[in-house]
């Protein structure tokens, strides 16, 4: 059974930092491309970025490129997201997303990790 569990959300200050981390089990992790979406209530969950097996491809959505890196370590079993420049706009909860193929939107994506919430205040 896959298990996605996030962490390192958290409450920061506009202009701040932060990083996520979501460690993968019950799959062949480095055969496995691994993404991040955010989700506030009422609206649709949102795609933020994805990483190939291999972290020789990633994707990005606009509203975070440049500020956001998405990297892994398959030695760890392990996907981050690490967020700078946050803004209020920012403020969700966070889910770590598998699929055994690159993805940029929610259809390809076969588990889920539980959310994380960030929160950046003003």
């Amino acid at each position: 059974q896959v298990q996605l569990v996030e962490s390192g959300g958290g409450l920061v200050q506009a202009g701040g930092s932060l990083r996520l981390s979501c460690a993968a089990s019950g799959l062949p992790f480095q055969n496995y491309a691994m993404g991040w979406f955010r989700q506030v209530p009422g609206k649709e969950r949102e795609f933020l970025a994805t990483i190939g097996w291999s972290a020789g491809a990633t994707y990005y959505a606009d509203s975070v490129s440049g500020r956001f890196t998405i990297s892994r370590n398959n030695s760890k079993n392990t996907v981050y997201l690490q967020m700078n420049s946050l803004k209020p706009e920012d403020t969700a909860v966070y889910y770590c997303a598998t699929s055994p193929s690159l993805f940029r939107d929610y259809r390809p994506v076969t588990s889920w990790g539980q959310g994380t919430q960030v929160t950046v205040s003003s």
